[in-house]
């Protein structure tokens, strides 16, 4: 199974990030929009892992607010993305991930953290269209949970799936 860890937007970040995906559409932005519902901000990309490791990941031991700030593109991997205010939580929260992934001997991007949550692939930008000029609805959330998701590949595209989480309630896990 292909899995990676993220965080999980609450409802009130998924809803300002689909505005913001509402703007860009406006704009002209063509591509592969994710559904509002697969929306995520990735902490550790893992790939192919055959078990489930939801025991490996750190709980937030006093959760912390992210704040969404920018659009952002990834030329080589060819994404249009969301990216949040600068905070030293969160930095510390990635590392912690990755540290529990390395001391395991599970392998993991590792390239250089940076907080971002993807919300069209292959983007086609106007000409002269500059992104700073497409307006960021006003977005905060409470990071206190961190998710282990699985991504499956059908019709439509990928499909991204919770299944390990170090928030529990009612006995879910």
């Amino acid at each position: 199974m292909r899995i990676f860890v993220a965080l999980r937007p609450s409802e009130a970040f998924r809803r300002a990030l689909s505005v913001l995906q509402d703007r860009l559409r406006e704009a002209g932005v063509a591509g592969r929009y994710l559904d509002p519902s697969s929306l995520h901000l990735t902490l550790a990309f893992i790939g192919e892992w055959q078990d489930n490791i939801a025991s490996l990941l750190p709980a937030v031991d006093s959760p912390f607010s992210i704040v969404l700030s920018c659009l952002g593109f990834f030329p080589e991997a060819k994404v249009l993305w969301a990216g949040t205010e600068s905070s030293e939580d969160l930095n510390r929260l990635a590392g912690r991930v990755r540290q529990n992934l390395a001391e395991k001997g599970i392998p993991f991007d590792a390239k250089k953290f940076t907080p971002h949550i993807t919300l069209v692939r292959k983007p086609v930008i106007p000409e002269g269209k500059i992104l700073s000029e497409i307006s960021i609805p006003p977005a905060s959330m409470i990071v206190d949970e961190v998710c282990l998701y699985r991504s499956d590949h059908e019709e439509n595209g990928m499909v991204y799936s919770v299944i390990g989480s170090t928030l529990r309630t009612s006995g879910e896990s």
